[in-house]
């Protein structure tokens, strides 16, 4: 499945982000199992509430970071995010 930059995402309501205290970062959880996420991946996430398209994610990334040349890394994750369906595009 190939990302389209221009559809919202949003997390799938099958998944759960949230802060492992135990493990001191981020994880998805599903019935399966569970996944450890680097602070990076989380923030991408965090973003996909059904508001931001990708270029939006890596604008309000870019901004927070003070940091420009996200994208590629920002669509790449968004890519993986959305073959594994953690997320989904409205």
């Amino acid at each position: 499945m190939s990302l389209d930059p221009s559809k919202t995402l949003a997390f799938s309501p099958l998944h759960r982000l949230q802060w492992e205290e135990a493990q001191q970062k981020y994880v998805i959880l599903y019935p399966e199992g569970m996944v450890e996420l680097n602070l990076p991946s989380a923030e991408i996430l965090k973003l996909c509430d059904g508001e931001h398209n990708a270029e939006g994610i890596v604008e309000a990334l870019e901004a927070k970071f003070e940091q420009t040349g996200l994208r590629n890394d920002i669509f790449g994750f968004l890519e993986v995010a959305l073959a594994k369906n953690w997320i989904h595009e409205r």
